[in-house]
């Protein structure tokens, strides 16, 4: 049974797999089983290799007959990105697919695990999900005792969107001594400027696509109307993480690891390169905070569940 509660049947051994989601290519890539991944979506650009993939098409709407010509063993998909119609079209044509439904940051590294089981190289996802709860365990060892800082992860500044409550990135904000001030049910919450005042967060929280480019986002929103009624702006409080917190997949614990340092800097003074075997990969492409107007909303959503995930 996959963790979406379809019965599937997996073939053995996987040895040609599609996936159908920039995190679970980042998955594969992580579980070294790149040589196995025969196909990904146009959205899959990392690691950087995962470019040069077979591209069968977006995540929403790939291409069956590509996928079928790419004669998978296996094609991944997840509940969070990927429509139902594709799964049934791919059950009608003998395809067998494997669903994944990470809701935490713990749930991303049980998900790991057991899709290192599914692909036959359980060692290797056992040895992957230690190493991240050893850094997971070791950053709350030095956040221990701390304060949370109030901050606003900035998904998208025009229409304002964040993220609420029930989502991976609002747990990797907690594991990094955040709290969201977003109280949402909603995924991908809309917020007035007005409430955002209202509330004054502590930091401001921006996924960059480059390295320079959150910082070049928050002087853009910083000139904006209405924006310096915020303490955090007028006083540059904010934080620039890599775009990989946007993506259920293991590399989001270097994106919390490197928050925690961002927003609690006194809890790392004294161990300046202690765990600094985290090399900051090259970012991505997907989540980009571009800050120019949008019209639509539906359709900033839409990318964003396009280019995440």
């Amino acid at each position: 049974m996959d963790e979406v509660g379809r019965t599937v049947r997996i073939p053995q051994p996987v040895q040609r797999i599609v996936s159908l989601a920039p995190s679970l290519t980042e998955t594969i890539y992580a579980l070294g089983l790149e040589d196995r991944l025969v196909g990904d979506t146009d959205y899959c650009d990392y690691p950087p290799d995962a470019q040069k993939k077979t591209k069968v098409g977006g995540a929403i709407n790939p291409s069956l007959e590509q996928i079928v010509a790419l004669r998978p063993d296996l094609v991944l998909v997840t509940k969070s990105l990927n429509l139902i119609e594709t799964v049934h079209a791919l059950d009608n044509l003998g395809v067998s697919s494997y669903g994944t439904d990470p809701h935490t940051v713990q749930e991303i590294i049980s998900s790991t695990e057991r899709l290192a089981d599914v692909l036959g190289v359980p060692e290797a996802g056992t040895t992957l999900g230690a190493d991240l709860q050893r850094h997971l365990a070791d950053l709350q060892q030095h956040l221990n005792g701390l304060p949370a800082r109030r901050v606003l992860f900035i998904v998208w500044s025009d229409p304002l969107i964040s993220v609420g409550k029930g989502t991976f990135i609002a747990d990797a904000l907690r594991l990094a001594g955040a709290t969201s001030i977003v109280d949402s049910a909603q995924d991908w919450p809309h917020m007035s400027l007005e409430e955002v005042v209202r509330l004054q967060p502590d930091f401001l929280v921006f996924a960059a696509a480059h390295s320079d480019s959150g910082q070049n986002d928050f002087n853009v929103l910083a000139e904006r109307p209405g924006w310096r009624g915020l303490e955090a702006v007028r006083n540059r409080r904010f934080a620039v993480i890599s775009d990989a917190v946007n993506r259920p997949a293991p590399r989001i614990v270097t994106a919390i690891e490197d928050l925690a340092r961002q927003l609690h800097p006194e809890a790392f003074s004294a161990h300046p390169e202690d765990e600094k075997e985290k090399k900051a990969p090259p970012s991505q492409q997907q989540l980009s905070l571009r800050l120019t107007n949008s019209s639509s909303g539906d359709r900033v959503l839409s990318e964003v569940c396009a280019c995440a995930l």
